[in-house]
């Protein structure tokens, strides 16, 4: 008797683990684990992960039998199965969480499968399942159990194959293609009929004596000269047969030239070396590649990975934000060619699901990509690379919250394998690991042929308003005429998107303000509405106050929408581009963008954060940062080493190539020392000062934390019942732990749920993760109430 131990996808505490359920006879040793079945579960059936098959079961009962099967092979190999354990464990998530997070978007939406026989023969052999057809729907052939093992069969021996096609987000790509019908000889006979000026069909017939086994897709056979109508006329005369072929889609919007691996200076060789010998000796080593901008981080990383290739193993390389894609996966294209697959949430569903499948089929050996390609079914892994390794986009904001980081670390352990944490600013908690010797440094300490870094000015802007209220202050206006005199080209960053901050009546105070959130609505000029970037809601910009009726409203504070306005009046001859979340939305907007910027067919290039790291613009000799205090509002302990990457990051996008940069930072705060050290990229002596702040007010990397976060519809039950929560952890935590809290959240109303916190302070709490497993067994009975919590391990914020 074989039983299958399933995870059922429903996440709570009472199904964390697996059930058991009978494998019937006719599935007898063909389902493995990682495959998803459907299961009766009560009055109903639900799907579930196959985690372990075993021989014996705990439970007393008639255990009941697997319904059917979602899959016909592994969508989670082992590796995935051990860490969606190991993950549900930090992240205080429920495992059916961690599970689905690894599936691509395309595998969590609904599908149809086909099963497809690889042969004429394989089709005739079996005339049960394919009935004279080279495919079939797998759910016509799924709900006979009689052939349910002869499929399963056929698929173990490699004779047919399973293929799926996305039902509601994407559709198959299909295809019209050819195969030769006729024997060599009765084709050779009819070539003596056709006449002498019937070229195209001279050639199709040429084309199927000589590739007697290939199928032809009509799109290939256009580029030879041979149209659909010739085609259809050896249809009919029985030269061939038509045929759909699912076409795997390709993601990449251009193709890219074969580039060659550049000459490395002393200290990217060194760097390159040692992990090199990391990959050739299999050593778990996790290396902090610290380096400059433009110090040739990228290089470094496309060695590596070809050392790691020719050892027969693949490599991951994770990137922060999707902006950064296409140009990195651009240059390791042009090393690796159709060996890279790339997943990011700006590729589609169906895309995303193709890419997974090159990628589990073993076709594609090097992944690049954001957070969640971390979970990429990559076997044999020889290197895994996390470049801008201290972006906070790495960590997963909603449930299960995940450090990609942390997850890399876990793959890397497992095959044996070094990580490469790449960054010009590392975070304080990977330098400080690399300074006790946990992570190894690696520097980089000059740019490429000893390029200069850019000059950076800091401009007062408390002088330039009482002067005037434009955006640019008088030195970057100036700068930014001399720039487009030249033809060379400027980056502006202001990290707020919309038009402006908000909108108050002149006359009695008025702010409009979210009806779902304790928050104020940001003006959107373009679509002409207030949203809220929190549950988006929408409404129309009013004309007159809707409280006092006064015509004097206006908006204060600017967005990027509004700076974009702004420098097309000052510089109307410039070509201007925005690059925000406004403007990226559209499929391949992203790339659009940088490319039309790369091929200098715009002068500026203005936006939010998503333009400051990674872009490589070499006739880039400008950049100007608006209002570069707005992170050191915020009332977070991250905030200053927020503001010192994001200065540097966006100031290392000037003088990239022989010509000299410059930068011009504006700030209401000159004397901050996260701007000051910004102007001189000076790393070292930041990091100092601020581990010095984090020392004195116990925060991490001295301190471990978590955040334990409550919400419902009713602030009066949030807060009581985190004050419960908050006896519970002093009553069970050593007096060692500092407990700060409950507190509302920054915001503490969004969407109509009130939210409060507690942080929990620590340097050893052994018990900690059984205290809070059990507040997290007793909010589940609470969830009926509408009440949620939520612990947050590690958290980036205290907002």
């Amino acid at each position: 008797m074989q039983i299958a131990q399933v995870i059922v996808d429903i996440p709570t505490s009472q199904t964390n683990n697996p059930f058991s359920y009978l494998i019937p006879d006719n599935l007898s040793g063909q389902v493995s684990p990682g495959m998803r079945v459907q299961v009766p579960f009560g009055p109903r059936k639900i799907t579930g992960f196959i985690v372990a098959i075993t021989d014996r079961s705990e439970f007393q009962g008639k255990l009941k039998p697997i319904s059917s099967l979602v899959d016909l092979y592994p969508v989670i190999n082992q590796e995935l199965l051990e860490l969606a354990t190991w993950m549900a464990g930090q992240t205080y998530s429920f495992k059916i969480n961690c599970l689905q997070t690894m599936l691509p978007g395309g595998m969590r939406t609904k599908f149809k499968k086909k099963l497809i026989a690889k042969s004429d023969q394989i089709r005739d052999d079996n005339p049960q399942i394919f009935a004279g057809q080279n495919e079939v729907d797998y759910d016509r052939a799924h709900y006979s159990s009689n052939l349910l093992s002869q499929i399963l069969n056929l698929q173990k021996t490699d004779q047919i194959k399973v293929e799926y096609e996305l039902t509601i987000h994407a559709k198959p790509v299909m295809m019209a293609a050819f195969k030769r019908q006729m024997t060599p000889e009765a084709l050779k006979a009819e070539s003596q009929h056709v006449r002498s000026n019937a070229i195209a069909q001279q050639h199709l017939l040429k084309l199927l004596l000589d590739h007697p086994d290939e199928q032809f897709l009509q799109s290939k056979l256009n580029q030879k000269g041979i149209s659909s109508s010739t085609t259809r006329v050896a249809e009919q005369r029985g030269w061939i047969k038509k045929t759909q072929v699912r076409q795997i889609r390709n993601p990449f919007l251009r193709s890219v030239k074969k580039s060659q691996p550049l000459k490395l200076n002393a200290d990217q060789q060194a760097a390159v070396s040692q992990i090199n010998s990391a990959t050739s000796t299999k050593q778990n080593q996790i290396f902090l590649l610290e380096g400059v901008t433009g110090s040739g981080k990228t290089e470094v990383y496309l060695q590596s990975i070809a050392h790691a290739l020719s050892l027969g193993r693949t490599a991951l390389m994770l990137v922060p934000e999707i902006t950064l894609t296409p140009q990195i996966v651009g240059r390791i294209r042009s090393r690796f060619g159709d060996q890279v697959a790339m997943l990011h949430s700006a590729l589609s569903n169906g895309e995303r699901f193709d890419e997974w499948q090159r990628i589990n089929s073993g076709q594609a050996k090097v992944v690049v990509g954001v957070r969640s390609a971390v979970f990429a079914p990559l076997t044999n892994l020889g290197l895994i690379i996390i470049d801008e390794e201290h972006d906070s986009s790495y960590k997963q904001a909603d449930n299960p919250r995940y450090q990609t980081r942390d997850v890399a670390k876990w793959r890397a352990a497992y095959h044996h394998c070094p990580v490469v944490l790449g960054s010009a600013t590392p975070s304080l908690e990977s330098r400080a690991r690399a300074m006790k010797g946990v992570y190894r440094l690696l520097r980089l300490p000059h740019r490429i042929n000893r390029h200069a870094l850019p000059h950076v000015s800091i401009i007062d802007m408390k002088i330039e308003m009482a002067k005037h209220h434009s955006a640019l202050s008088t030195a970057l206006s100036t700068a930014i005429s001399d720039r487009l005199a030249k033809h060379e080209q400027i980056i502006l960053l202001l990290n707020r998107r919309g038009y402006s901050s908000f909108l108050m009546c002149r006359d009695c105070g008025y702010v409009p303000r979210c009806p779902n959130c304790d928050i104020s609505l940001t003006m959107h000029k373009d679509t002409g509405t207030l949203d809220c970037h929190y549950c988006g809601h929408k409404e129309p910009i009013p004309r007159v106050c809707p409280q006092c009726h006064s015509k004097r409203i206006g908006h204060y504070g600017m967005g990027s929408q509004q700076l974009e306005e702004q420098v097309k009046e000052m510089f109307p001859t410039a070509r201007v581009l925005r690059m925000d979340v406004d403007t990226t939305r559209r499929k391949g907007s992203h790339e659009a963008i940088i490319d039309k910027f790369g091929a200098h067919k715009a002068d500026i290039l203005l936006g939010t954060q998503m333009i400051a790291k990674g872009l490589d613009f070499p006739e880039v000799t400008l950049v100007g940062v608006l209002n570069a205090d707005s992170a050191l509002a915020f009332p977070d302990f991250r905030s200053s080493e927020r503001t010192f990457e994001l200065l540097t990051q966006v100031s290392g996008r000037a003088g990239r190539a022989d010509k000299t940069g410059e930068v011009f930072i504006q700030t209401f705060n000159p004397d901050h020392y996260a701007i000051q050290l910004a102007q001189t990229q000076d790393y070292e002596r930041f990091y100092a000062t601020e581990m010095r702040v984090r020392h004195d007010g116990k925060y991490p990397p001295y301190y471990f934390t978590v955040k334990l976060t409550g919400s419902s519809p009713n602030e009066n039950q949030t807060a009581a019942e985190m004050y419960a929560i908050l006896n519970f952890l002093k009553a069970n935590l050593s007096k060692m732990a500092i407990i700060l809290g409950p507190t509302p959240k920054t915001i503490t109303r969004i969407n109509n749920r009130y939210y409060y916190q507690i942080i929990i302070k620590y340097q050893n709490e052994p018990h900690l993760k059984a205290v809070l497993d059990q507040v997290l067994l007793k909010s589940q009975k609470k969830q009926r109430h509408g009440l949620q919590i939520a612990i947050d391990n590690e958290p980036l914020d205290f907002m």
